[in-house]
This record gives C-alpha cells, structure tokens and sequence, in this order.
C-alpha cells in the first residue's frame, strides 16, 4: 500500500518516501552500535596521536593543522560518545578494542616516526575510511529509526572533507619539497640546503600504504561484519583475512614533551624584551601597544605544546576532560595566528622577530602534567580582572586598529571559555578556588626561566629586538616614533608574564 501526503508536501519530515522507509530492513541497534564503536576506536586514537606530536613538531604550520584536527576529531569522538549513549549501551564500553587488527592500524600509526608516513596514514587511509564507513552507514541505517545516526554520520563525513583535502594538501606539499631538494643536490644548488625540519624520506610508502590497508581488510574494513563463530571481535577477525604482524621500522616515533620550532624561528630563546611591562605602562599610546599585543599573540603557540603534553601524559581522565582542553588548545593555536595576521597587516615579517618559547619549554621539561594546568590555570584566571583581558580589548579599541579589536574582542571570550574549563577539570581537585590558584601559582614560582643560563651558555643575548620593529612599524604609519617608547628596555630577567618578581 502508498500513501500520499496532502499536497504533495515531503512525507516524514522529509526523510524519505514512506515507500522506501517500508523496505524490508536489516539494520538494528546492536548494528548501529558495533559500527559506531568501531569509528569511535579509530577516531579516538587518531585524535590522540596528532595531539601527542604537538610539542616536538617544529613546523609552524603542522602545529597549527595538528591543533585544528585534533580538536575536530575530539568533537567528532564526542558526537559518537553521545550517539552510542542513547541506544541501550550503559556502560558505554567505548574503552574496548573492537578489533585487534583496528589495534594493529592504530597503533602503527601511533608508533610510525616517519612524518609523511604518519600523514599518510592520518589523511590517506585512516579518515577517507572512516569517512566511506560514514556515508555507508548514513545509507544503510533505517532512515527513520535510526535518524539520529545518520545525521551523525552526515555531519561527520562532511567535516572529515575539509580535513582529509588539507591534510592531503600537506602531504602533496611536502612530497613537493622533497622532490625540489632531490634536484637542488642533484644539480648542486644551495636554495635548498637548510631542510632539517623535512625529517626523513626515506621509507617505502607505497609498503606502508599496503601494510595499513592490510590491516583494514583484516577487520573487514570499517564497516566489518561479525563473525559467525567469535563471540569477541578481538580474539576473532571478522574475515578470514590475517591480521599483519607490526610493520618493520628501523625507528618508531618516540613523544616528548621538548618543544621545537622550524628554522624560521630564530634566538628563540630570547627573553630580552617584556611586552607585558609595555602593555601596562600608561605612557605609551594604544597603537603602539598593538605591536605588543601581537607579538603576545602569535607567542602563544606555546601553549598548545604545553596543552598538548598535558594530555599526553595525563591518561587517566574522563574523555569530557580531554575534549574541553583540546578545545583550549585549538584556541590558543587561533590566537596565534591572531598575531601571525596582525604582524601581516602591518607588513611586518613576524619571522625577523625572536619568538620566545622557553615558557612551554621550561613548564613542560621542569613539572608534571599536573603542575603545568596548575599554572595554566592560575594565568587563566588572573587574565579576568579589570586589567587582563578586557583591558587588552580596550587597547584594541583605542588604537583603531579593527584587526587588532575584533582579534582581542574574540581573545577576551575565548579566555573566559578557558577559565571555566578550568573551574570544571581543575580547581574541583581543590577545596577551594584560593587553594588551587595558590597551588598554581607555587607551580609557577618553582620554574626556573633560566634567563642568565640561556645567556651564559650562548644560546641567546636577549637582544633587544623591540626598537628595529617600533622604528620599522612608525616607518608605515607615518609617524615619528615617541622616544619614550623607542627607549623601551625591560625583559624578563627578573619577572614573570604576570609582571610578578623572580
């Protein structure tokens, strides 16, 4: 039997024809949840991965791609989470290995040193597959009853495009460069000599390629399909295909928390100039202040390393935890790029600047996870009086600059968001706010900034590199640069960002 709608208007809300919604189906809720289970697993540990390369990655760029997905994906994870919580599945068991050859992908991924190897891993295999099991999955569910998941796997296979075209940008990008370098020392050209921060080209990717895919068909792909005689996934692959032994590397990918930065950076060390002391000193104008701010701004690329090595060695924490401080740290990464487009702006080469990172540096080498949120906390928090924040957004106001306005109006809120994940997963380990901004602040006291070491072992001279950019930037503006500020001499020597004493 048809039916049909008054005036032809789109039957059930649009879904689809009651004709195809009558179609005999097999799906259910136990299938709904073993796929997703299984997009969750890869997802999940995809979004790790990419978080704990964070710090150590010394390309600006990749940092920056890497904060951007692994704060997606850490959403995408929460969609599933939530999707599988409302279909009977109390405990959730979203902690299992759905299948051991889904183990072995995951985990030579996670383990592949190589750089490109580890995108093409990411961005050629792991997430076009989740993304076909999405859309497989939006058209095999029962439209109707299972709605809610196919919007869910809409939405995520229409995210993933953006990634997965980005990330395969990179890889084309970097694949490039190789190839430029391999003609430069073929031909004897030194345009391509300082390419340290590639990393190593030498691994067969089209094995590696093979090896993942093995794994893939192992497990039935993503989709899969249970297994007639296993009772466990894990002990049994869905097909008869054999799960490969761990792919042969000569070195596996090894996390640490040391932050590095690419060979634009220079005299990263330097800590000769305190852009804090020049924000809050009432003699200088507003617009010269927005140098500062930017600067400050771009600066915070350290606090993703430092965010990002926070989440690597805490492992004990429930996943709400772990998705609100990946949100941080896409937030800070934004930040940065604020200063990156401000410096921009004003054609200004940011890359001619010493951009400090010895504040990830000396947290994440000299505490523990622990004591790192402690102090990130305590800087959150002191950035919501009447002179944090708000302030900086006024400047922004008063200086005309629009850029440097709308960027510290969206800084403004993005701290407040920040304060309060932190009174959620931090300050709740205290018994009152006072006693954890102590303990925060005791943190911070703790870390030596070993300012005259850096100096005495050469690695810098804290130049003071602020008058060449004033100049450079009144210059543009048209104006003469006031002496006051030209002669602008504080740095770190003895004092914290908060201005506080050494």
């Amino acid at each position: 039997m048809t039916t049909k709608s008054l005036f032809n208007l789109p039957q059930l809300a649009g879904l689809c024809s009651v004709t195809a919604a009558c179609q005999t189906a097999t799906w259910s809720v136990e299938e709904s949840v073993r796929r997703w289970k299984r997009l969750h697993y890869c997802l999940q540990q995809a979004c790790l991965s990419i978080t704990a390369r964070i710090p150590a990655e010394p390309i600006y760029e990749l940092k920056l791609i890497y904060s951007h997905h692994a704060y997606l994906l850490s959403e995408l994870v929460t969609a599933i989470r939530k999707r599988v919580s409302e279909m009977r599945e109390p405990p959730l068991g979203l902690d299992k290995i759905p299948h051991a050859a889904l183990e072995r992908l995951m985990s030579d991924t996670a383990g592949m040193n190589s750089r490109l190897a580890f995108l093409t891993s990411i961005y050629e295999v792991i997430l076009p597959s989740v993304q076909e099991a999405c859309q497989q999955l939006a058209s095999e569910a029962h439209p109707i009853a299972d709605a809610p998941s196919v919007r869910i796997a809409k939405l995520i296979a229409f995210e993933l495009d953006d990634v997965i075209n980005v990330g395969r940008s990179t890889i084309q990008a970097l694949q490039a460069a190789f190839a430029e370098h391999r003609r430069d020392s073929q031909t004897g050209s030194t345009a391509q000599s300082n390419l340290s921060d590639l990393g190593d080209n030498s691994l067969d990717l089209a094995a590696w390629s093979k090896h993942l895919q093995a794994c893939l068909a192992a497990a039935g792909g993503l989709t899969g399909k249970p297994s007639s005689t296993a009772t466990d996934e894990v002990t049994a692959p869905a097909i008869d295909e054999p799960i490969p032994g761990p792919y042969p590397v000569g070195t596996r990918f090894e996390y640490c928390n040391k932050p590095q930065r690419d060979q634009r950076f220079q005299d990263s060390y330097n800590a000769g100039v305190n852009p804090e002391a020049f924000l809050y000193d009432q003699r200088f104008s507003a617009q010269d202040k927005t140098l500062m701010m930017y600067y400050k701004r771009i600066r915070e690329i350290d606090v993703p390393e430092t965010i990002a090595a926070i989440l690597t060695e805490l492992t004990d924490k429930p996943w709400d935890f772990y998705r609100e401080m990946l949100r941080q740290l896409w937030d800070e990464a934004r930040h940065a790029m604020m200063g990156e487009i401000g410096f921009a702006s004003q054609g200004i080469d940011w890359t001619k600047i010493p951009i400090n990172f010895t504040w990830s540096l000396n947290l994440n080498t000299q505490l523990t996870p622990q004591e790192r949120h402690g102090v990130l906390f305590f800087i959150e928090q002191g950035l919501m009086t009447r002179t944090g924040k708000r302030y900086e957004w006024e400047v922004g106001l008063q200086s005309h600059d629009s850029l440097s306005a709308l960027f510290q109006d969206f800084d403004w809120a993005d701290e407040v968001l920040h304060a309060q994940i932190g009174q959620r997963w931090y300050v709740t380990q205290f018994k009152s706010i006072k006693e954890a901004l102590a303990y925060g602040d005791g943190c911070w006291s703790r870390v030596m900034s070993h300012w005259h070491e850096y100096r005495d072992n050469g690695l810098t001279e804290h130049h003071n590199w602020w008058p060449e950019l004033y100049r450079q930037a009144c210059e543009r503006w048209g104006k003469q640069p006031d002496p006051a500020a030209l002669e602008f001499n504080e740095n770190y020597s003895n004092s914290r960002a908060d201005l506080k004493s050494l």
